[in-house]
């Protein structure tokens, strides 16, 4: 009796909005992979490292969800163990299978006020505390 490997379908993922900074749901939505997944593939994956802010909230950019649609293909749809998908990503880069090219156009930037307001309001505390030290 033989047995063949019945390889998923692709699934077809949304595409990825032109803005600069992605949430971990936003990430988990467009990637089709929950949230501890990705936080997981964080700690296997070094080329993944999404910006943390304050309370330790991940904010990832286009070229991470990229990376993290790679190597969900490369899991899932291919295959690979999790040594194998980063051995393949060590060496080859993201360049095996072709990108359509929507994907590959740069986000529009854009500027999100209430997280820069945050890290400056951060920031200036940081400085009065060092002011008032002196």
């Amino acid at each position: 009796m033989s047995e063949r490997a019945i390889k998923p379908e692709p699934v077809v993922l949304p595409p990825i909005p032109a803005k600069r900074y992605f949430t971990i749901g936003e990430v988990s939505e467009l990637c089709g992979v929950k949230p501890h997944v990705l936080r997981y593939w964080e700690q296997e994956f070094t080329q993944l490292k999404p910006v943390k802010r304050r309370g330790n909230r991940r904010y990832y950019q286009h070229h991470e969800v990229l990376l993290i649609r790679r190597i969900r293909e490369l899991l899932y749809e291919q295959g690979f163990t999790i040594s194998g998908a980063r051995n393949r990503l060590d060496g080859h880069g993201h360049a095996l299978a072709p990108v359509p090219e929507a994907e590959l156009a740069p986000p529009v930037p854009t500027v999100d006020i209430a997280m820069v307001r945050a890290e400056l309001e951060s920031i200036l505390a940081l400085l009065r505390q060092g002011t008032s030290v002196v």
